[in-house]
């Protein structure tokens, strides 16, 4: 199975061979039978493994062109396992644009724990090289970036990482797997929240870590069974679910995001469009190169300001006030006091005119004149 879609719809979910069912079924299961003593038929406990669980983790790391994938409770969740790898003193280095819950996690949990952090602007690759130093040990990246939608090549900072000894991390979640395969650019590491696009109904929470690397697998294993931050059965089959659709909800995002930057790139009102669709984008030639298309994020500031950007925030009717992203219905956003407050005085801190949307998969046209009369 070569297909993109063929493989989300059929790899982990072969027929049930006791009943035929098509779908894989939820193991409501926390303990297994076992044939003899420390022989269990599948596994020992439910936090070990699950067999709903192992569909999901088989089939997106199939998707993602990885021979090993762990699936976590959250995204956060998978990113903690990641960083558990590292040690006291160690270093990471952060694009300045990135999420603001990875952020937090790097400078305030591991921060404590003798991690340290360098934020920089990852499309400089002079800066990315001098921030290196001799205990750097991940170069952690966002492409598209939240909630800037910066795009870098994920070869080049690979190529960099690697001549000086560190693992290139690779976020993938706003591209997914259908948009974009940073293993095949040459990244050690991807990462999603799975909570996004991959489950795409804004009804399940859960994170994933794909690397074809044997050692690291070995470790996140560890983590998952020895910290325990699993996604349930019920939680893993509405992923396996979300799975089936992501080719053709992608191409939806993606139609709909083109026409709505395109539609706020000429509104008076209007400062500055960032998506990577539109040819004046910075990273438009990188994207056009590692991104089969630009996907469902826009992001704009505007002219009148913070006061203005919580009026149209407060003002859309199809358009849901409301972190997350990445589900079939629309999100609006103010990212300096909601999804990245927890940058605040620092310098991913983004600006306060800055509006993020979450473009959905409704009728473009309700998104358009949903969009004009806020920001009329």
């Amino acid at each position: 199975m070569s297909g993109f879609n063929t493989r989300a719809i059929h790899v982990g979910s072969e027929p049930d061979p006791a009943t035929g069912a098509v779908n894989p079924p939820v193991y409501l299961t926390s303990t297994y039978a076992q044939d003899g003593v420390g022989v269990p038929r599948f596994s020992d406990y439910g936090r070990v493994d699950n067999p709903t669980r192992a569909a999901l983790e088989t089939c997106l790391a199939a998707l993602e062109g990885a021979q090993y994938g762990v699936a976590f409770a959250s995204g956060l969740a998978g990113e903690d396992a990641l960083i558990r790898t590292l040690a006291p003193g160690d270093h990471v280095i952060l694009g300045n644009d990135a999420y603001g819950g990875t952020y937090r996690l790097l400078t305030r949990i591991f921060g404590g724990w003798g991690i340290t952090v360098t934020c920089v602007d990852l499309s400089d690759l002079d800066a990315v090289r001098e921030a290196f130093g001799s205990t750097t040990k991940m170069l952690w990246v966002e492409t598209p970036s939240n909630p800037m939608l910066n795009v870098v090549s994920i070869e080049a900072l690979s190529s960099v990482a690697h001549e000086l000894g560190a693992w290139l991390v690779v976020d993938n979640t706003f591209a997914t797997p259908f948009l974009q395969r940073p293993l095949s650019f040459g990244a050690d590491v991807v990462v999603h929240s799975t909570t996004k696009y991959i489950g795409g109904h804004s009804d399940v929470i859960g994170g994933f870590v794909a690397t074809n690397n044997d050692e690291l697998m070995t470790a996140l294993k560890f983590h998952q069974y020895a910290i325990g931050a699993v996604p349930g059965p019920l939680d893993c089959y509405l992923l396996v679910r979300g799975i089936k659709t992501l080719g053709v909800r992608m191409e939806r995002h993606c139609s709909n995001a083109a026409a709505v930057a395109d539609f706020l790139s000429s509104h008076v009102a209007v400062e500055r469009v960032f998506y990577p669709g539109l040819p004046d984008h910075p990273g438009h030639a990188i994207a056009r190169a590692q991104m089969s298309d630009f996907g469902g994020m826009v992001s704009f500031t505007l002219k009148g300001g913070t006061g203005e950007a919580r009026k149209v925030c407060e003002a859309t009717k199809v358009f849901t006030l409301a972190e997350s992203l990445g589900g079939v219905e629309s999100l609006i956003e103010l990212p300096s006091v909601m999804t990245h407050a927890s940058t605040a005085g620092s310098t991913l801190e983004p600006a306060d005119n800055l509006v993020r949307l979450s473009v959905g998969i409704e009728d473009v046209e309700d998104l358009l004149d949903d969009l004009a009369n806020a920001l009329s």
